[in-house]
């Protein structure tokens, strides 16, 4: 298990994830949990939660995952299909969101991740087809 806090730098989450209020509860190479604090910034103009806020969830969480599985490989995963079902709307609370892998290949990875709200409720579901590549050094 790795949490994002641990001081490891390819844990450390960008200025759009931060954004997105997402954190990373626990990583592994088959599941990964996390959760966000949802509120005013993440709204529309009518006031819920921008769909794009779990789109994010969902593609962030299964990247992760997927990316921590092939990393010994020298390699990273990245999404190739985001697919995306808002279910519940929400102003605000705490979301919770699991991404378990389905299936995971030597060149393609699929995760269904799911986004409950703090009773259990869903919230969106989605899925993420990624693709394994080679790790790009800088």
């Amino acid at each position: 298990m790795s949490n994002v806090t641990s001081g490891n730098p390819e844990h450390t989450p960008s200025a759009f994830l931060r954004a997105t209020g997402l954190v990373l509860d626990e990583v592994t190479a088959s599941r990964v949990t996390a959760h966000a604090a949802l509120g005013a910034e993440h709204h529309t103009p009518w006031g819920i939660v921008h769909g794009g806020v779990y789109a994010a969830a969902i593609e962030s969480a299964a990247s992760v995952g997927a990316s921590f599985a092939v990393r010994e490989h020298g390699q990273v995963a990245v999404g190739l299909t985001n697919v995306s079902h808002f279910v519940r709307s929400m102003t605000s609370g705490t979301v919770h969101v699991e991404a378990v892998a389905l299936t995971q290949g030597r060149s393609q990875q699929l995760w269904p991740v799911e986004t409950t709200d703090d009773a259990g409720r869903l919230v969106a579901v989605g899925e993420l087809r990624l693709q394994n590549v080679e790790r790009q050094r800088s």
